[in-house]
Protein backbone atom coordinates (compact mmCIF):
# COMPACT_ATOMS: atom_id res chain seq x y z
CA UNK A 1 0.00 0.00 0.00
CA UNK A 2 1.38 2.95 -1.05
CA UNK A 3 -0.01 6.96 0.12
CA UNK A 4 0.88 10.00 -1.52
CA UNK A 5 0.09 13.02 0.86
CA UNK A 6 -0.55 16.24 -0.86
CA UNK A 7 -0.21 19.15 1.97
CA UNK A 8 1.12 22.32 1.61
CA UNK A 9 1.01 25.54 4.02
CA UNK A 10 -2.53 27.47 3.47
CA UNK A 11 -4.23 25.25 0.47
CA UNK A 12 -7.57 25.80 0.43
CA UNK A 13 -10.45 24.64 -1.16
CA UNK A 14 -13.07 27.60 -2.79
CA UNK A 15 -16.75 26.47 -3.38
CA UNK A 16 -20.41 27.29 -3.87
CA UNK A 17 -23.23 25.08 -3.15
CA UNK A 18 -26.82 25.03 -4.49
CA UNK A 19 -29.83 22.31 -5.06
CA UNK A 20 -32.59 22.50 -7.26
CA UNK A 21 -35.98 19.79 -8.28
CA UNK A 22 -35.60 17.31 -10.88
CA UNK A 23 -38.11 19.44 -13.20
CA UNK A 24 -35.03 21.98 -13.68
CA UNK A 25 -32.65 19.66 -14.56
CA UNK A 26 -33.43 19.86 -18.68
CA UNK A 27 -32.16 23.98 -17.95
CA UNK A 28 -29.61 23.64 -16.01
CA UNK A 29 -27.82 21.01 -17.99
CA UNK A 30 -27.90 23.17 -20.66
CA UNK A 31 -27.24 26.16 -19.51
CA UNK A 32 -24.00 24.91 -17.98
CA UNK A 33 -22.95 22.83 -20.69
CA UNK A 34 -22.91 26.06 -22.85
CA UNK A 35 -20.52 27.92 -20.14
CA UNK A 36 -18.22 24.93 -19.68
CA UNK A 37 -15.87 23.03 -21.31
CA UNK A 38 -16.59 19.58 -20.57
CA UNK A 39 -18.95 17.35 -19.16
CA UNK A 40 -19.01 13.59 -18.17
CA UNK A 41 -21.16 11.28 -16.33
CA UNK A 42 -20.09 10.84 -12.41
CA UNK A 43 -20.57 8.10 -9.84
CA UNK A 44 -18.51 8.02 -6.89
CA UNK A 45 -18.52 6.17 -3.53
CA UNK A 46 -17.67 8.42 -0.78
CA UNK A 47 -17.22 6.78 2.81
CA UNK A 48 -16.93 8.99 6.50
CA UNK A 49 -15.03 8.32 8.94
CA UNK A 50 -14.49 9.64 12.60
CA UNK A 51 -11.88 9.15 14.71
CA UNK A 52 -11.82 6.61 17.48
CA UNK A 53 -12.48 7.27 20.64
CA UNK A 54 -11.62 11.46 19.84
CA UNK A 55 -13.61 14.24 21.95
CA UNK A 56 -14.07 17.50 20.55
CA UNK A 57 -11.56 19.60 22.47
CA UNK A 58 -14.45 22.87 22.95
CA UNK A 59 -17.54 22.37 23.38
CA UNK A 60 -19.44 22.90 20.17
CA UNK A 61 -17.20 21.95 18.02
CA UNK A 62 -16.61 18.72 15.72
CA UNK A 63 -13.48 17.02 15.36
CA UNK A 64 -11.93 16.62 11.95
CA UNK A 65 -13.65 13.69 9.91
CA UNK A 66 -11.43 12.15 7.38
CA UNK A 67 -13.15 11.21 3.86
CA UNK A 68 -12.56 8.32 1.57
CA UNK A 69 -13.66 9.27 -2.51
CA UNK A 70 -13.75 6.75 -5.19
CA UNK A 71 -14.44 7.62 -8.92
CA UNK A 72 -16.85 4.62 -10.24
CA UNK A 73 -17.68 4.49 -13.88
CA UNK A 74 -18.05 2.17 -17.02
CA UNK A 75 -17.22 -0.71 -15.37
CA UNK A 76 -14.10 0.38 -13.79
CA UNK A 77 -13.09 1.40 -10.42
CA UNK A 78 -9.70 4.66 -9.94
CA UNK A 79 -7.72 4.12 -6.87
CA UNK A 80 -8.96 5.82 -3.34
CA UNK A 81 -8.51 9.63 -2.30
CA UNK A 82 -8.32 10.31 1.20
CA UNK A 83 -9.20 13.85 2.02
CA UNK A 84 -10.55 16.12 5.01
CA UNK A 85 -11.59 19.72 5.83
CA UNK A 86 -10.99 21.57 8.54
CA UNK A 87 -13.32 24.54 9.65
CA UNK A 88 -14.15 26.61 7.02
CA UNK A 89 -12.54 30.11 7.08
CA UNK A 90 -14.99 33.12 8.71
CA UNK A 91 -17.76 34.68 6.82
CA UNK A 92 -16.37 38.35 7.76
CA UNK A 93 -13.15 37.20 6.03
CA UNK A 94 -14.22 35.45 2.85
CA UNK A 95 -18.23 36.25 2.35
CA UNK A 96 -18.87 35.19 -0.72
CA UNK A 97 -17.79 31.54 -0.59
CA UNK A 98 -16.80 28.70 1.68
CA UNK A 99 -13.32 28.55 2.02
CA UNK A 100 -11.77 25.81 3.77
CA UNK A 101 -8.26 24.61 4.48
CA UNK A 102 -8.07 21.36 2.60
CA UNK A 103 -5.75 18.27 2.67
CA UNK A 104 -5.60 15.40 0.20
CA UNK A 105 -3.87 11.63 0.07
CA UNK A 106 -3.93 9.36 -2.99
CA UNK A 107 -3.41 6.00 -1.58
CA UNK A 108 -3.01 2.77 -3.78
CA UNK A 109 -4.03 -0.39 -2.00
CA UNK A 110 -6.48 -0.79 0.72
CA UNK A 111 -7.32 2.65 1.42
CA UNK A 112 -10.24 1.62 4.13
CA UNK A 113 -7.77 -0.42 6.55
CA UNK A 114 -5.20 2.60 6.14
CA UNK A 115 -7.70 4.67 7.33
CA UNK A 116 -8.50 2.22 10.54
CA UNK A 117 -4.66 2.05 11.07
CA UNK A 118 -4.74 6.04 11.52
CA UNK A 119 -7.60 5.58 14.20
CA UNK A 120 -10.57 5.72 12.18
CA UNK A 121 -13.51 4.06 12.29
CA UNK A 122 -16.46 4.36 9.42
CA UNK A 123 -19.49 6.57 9.86
CA UNK A 124 -21.47 6.31 6.93
CA UNK A 125 -21.87 5.65 3.45
CA UNK A 126 -23.17 7.31 0.46
CA UNK A 127 -23.14 7.03 -3.33
CA UNK A 128 -23.38 9.93 -5.67
CA UNK A 129 -24.55 9.67 -9.78
CA UNK A 130 -24.62 12.79 -11.69
CA UNK A 131 -22.90 14.60 -14.10
CA UNK A 132 -19.47 16.64 -14.05
CA UNK A 133 -18.76 19.82 -15.74
CA UNK A 134 -14.58 21.44 -16.05
CA UNK A 135 -14.85 25.14 -16.51
CA UNK A 136 -11.02 26.56 -16.25
CA UNK A 137 -9.44 25.54 -12.70
CA UNK A 138 -13.42 24.20 -11.41
CA UNK A 139 -15.17 21.36 -11.14
CA UNK A 140 -18.87 21.67 -10.96
CA UNK A 141 -20.49 18.72 -9.49
CA UNK A 142 -24.03 17.88 -10.26
CA UNK A 143 -25.61 15.12 -8.25
CA UNK A 144 -28.52 13.34 -6.50
CA UNK A 145 -27.40 11.16 -3.41
CA UNK A 146 -27.90 7.52 -3.68
CA UNK A 147 -28.33 5.49 -0.31
CA UNK A 148 -26.47 2.07 0.22
CA UNK A 149 -28.36 -1.14 0.41
CA UNK A 150 -27.38 -2.43 3.89
CA UNK A 151 -27.66 -6.16 2.83
CA UNK A 152 -25.20 -6.00 -0.32
CA UNK A 153 -23.83 -2.21 0.07
CA UNK A 154 -24.75 -1.59 -3.58
CA UNK A 155 -26.43 1.89 -4.08
CA UNK A 156 -30.17 1.95 -4.30
CA UNK A 157 -30.99 4.18 -7.35
CA UNK A 158 -32.13 7.45 -6.36
CA UNK A 159 -35.93 8.19 -6.49
CA UNK A 160 -37.07 10.83 -10.21
CA UNK A 161 -38.30 13.13 -7.37
CA UNK A 162 -34.86 13.19 -5.49
CA UNK A 163 -33.12 16.97 -4.61
CA UNK A 164 -30.32 17.49 -6.75
CA UNK A 165 -27.30 18.96 -5.25
CA UNK A 166 -24.72 21.13 -7.14
CA UNK A 167 -20.95 21.78 -5.57
CA UNK A 168 -19.08 24.57 -8.12
CA UNK A 169 -15.04 23.55 -6.21
CA UNK A 170 -11.83 24.27 -7.15
CA UNK A 171 -10.08 20.82 -8.46
CA UNK A 172 -6.84 21.20 -6.69
CA UNK A 173 -5.38 22.90 -3.99
CA UNK A 174 -5.70 26.81 -3.68
CA UNK A 175 -2.93 29.01 -1.93
CA UNK A 176 -2.52 32.56 -0.78
CA UNK A 177 -0.27 33.07 -3.23
CA UNK A 178 0.40 32.09 -7.25
CA UNK A 179 3.48 30.00 -7.76
CA UNK A 180 5.02 29.88 -11.34
CA UNK A 181 5.22 26.37 -13.10
CA UNK A 182 6.84 25.56 -16.57
CA UNK A 183 6.78 29.90 -16.85
CA UNK A 184 3.22 29.65 -16.22
CA UNK A 185 1.42 31.40 -13.52
CA UNK A 186 -0.73 29.18 -12.20
CA UNK A 187 -4.22 30.23 -11.15
CA UNK A 188 -4.13 29.15 -7.60
CA UNK A 189 -4.96 31.83 -6.02
CA UNK A 190 -8.05 31.95 -2.72
CA UNK A 191 -8.96 35.39 -4.49
CA UNK A 192 -8.53 33.86 -7.97
CA UNK A 193 -10.85 31.30 -7.22
CA UNK A 194 -13.25 33.19 -5.31
CA UNK A 195 -13.96 35.56 -8.58
CA UNK A 196 -13.62 31.89 -10.44
CA UNK A 197 -16.92 30.36 -8.51
CA UNK A 198 -18.72 33.71 -8.43
CA UNK A 199 -18.70 34.04 -12.26
CA UNK A 200 -20.53 30.79 -11.86
CA UNK A 201 -22.81 31.90 -9.60
CA UNK A 202 -23.73 34.90 -11.94
CA UNK A 203 -24.23 32.53 -14.93
CA UNK A 204 -26.51 30.41 -13.08
CA UNK A 205 -28.75 33.37 -11.48
CA UNK A 206 -32.34 33.34 -11.96
CA UNK A 207 -31.98 29.60 -12.84
CA UNK A 208 -30.00 28.70 -9.95
CA UNK A 209 -28.94 29.81 -6.09
CA UNK A 210 -25.51 29.09 -5.19
CA UNK A 211 -24.42 30.17 -2.13
CA UNK A 212 -21.58 29.93 0.53
CA UNK A 213 -22.11 26.78 3.03
CA UNK A 214 -20.53 26.74 6.23
CA UNK A 215 -21.03 22.82 7.09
Amino acid sequence: MFANTQTHAHAYEVALFGEFFARDLKAILNRLTLHTESAVPMHTREILFEQFGVQSQVQGDEPALLRAKKELGDGTESGWTLFSYLKPESVRVHPEATVRPWATCEVIGDALSFASALGYVQRSQIYKRGYAFRRGALIIQMFQQEQVDPRTSLPIPAHTDTLWEVEVKTATQVNTSAPVSGGHVQVSTVRAAIDAVLEVQLIMKGLLDLRRQDS
